[in-house]
């Protein structure tokens, strides 16, 4: 899984750079928040971003607000990595969008955790968002026949929506998963076939 260290603080970058690619994930790094959205917007973004609270040009908060105004079926999973840690912090911080919050003066296995609680989150949203995508293209491919649909007495010709007439089968195929085969009933047999069931009961 990929992740994304954001953090204007070069010894932070490279302790959870080692930390992280030590527990065998790919790793990303931005200085600021600009760069931090100019990747997170680009392929394949990172799934779950560590995000320094202050950072000069936009702030760590300022980037989980844009982030989090985008419609996005995935949305990455936010950490908001902190000096702060009073109460009114962590609220704003949550508030704002973050997922997590985690303070710098952090235990390495906590944070370990924390990360793998992420990669939870990310896996279960991938799986639904995997199921509604399959639910989508199984309602477009169903057709359902409902409502008073107008049919000729004679014939049995049905009228379409564009108000021409068209054969019952044609219709019916259309606007539903049903397949026909032919055949002839007894009735159509005795009136057409005369001579052919005859023959038969011989």
């Amino acid at each position: 899984m990929r992740l994304l260290i954001a953090d204007d603080d070069a010894n932070t970058i490279n302790l959870l750079r080692k930390y992280l690619t030590d527990w065998h994930y790919d790793v990303l790094t931005a200085t600021n928040g600009y760069e931090a959205l100019d990747i997170l917007k680009g392929e394949n973004p990172p799934e779950i971003i560590i995000l320094d609270w202050l950072m000069p040009g936009m702030d760590g908060i300022e980037v989980i607000k844009r982030l989090r105004q985008v419609q996005n079926s995935n949305p990455p999973y936010i950490i908001l990595f902190t000096g702060r840690d009073e109460k009114g912090a962590i609220i704003e911080g949550l508030d704002a969008g973050a997922n997590d919050y985690v303070t710098k003066t952090f235990d390495k296995d906590e944070f370990h955790a924390r990360i793998r609680v992420g990669e939870r989150v990310i896996q279960l949203q991938n799986a639904l968002a995997e199921r509604i995508k399959d639910l989508q293209d199984a309602i477009a491919q169903i057709h359902t026949l409902r409502g008073i649909i107008p049919i000729c007495s004679f014939c049995h010709k049905i009228r379409n929506d564009q108000k021409s007439w068209e054969r019952l089968e044609k219709y019916i195929g259309d606007h539903s998963e049903a397949e026909f085969s032919h055949g002839i009933c007894p009735e159509c047999a005795k009136k057409h076939y005369p001579g052919f069931l005859k023959k038969e009961t011989e």
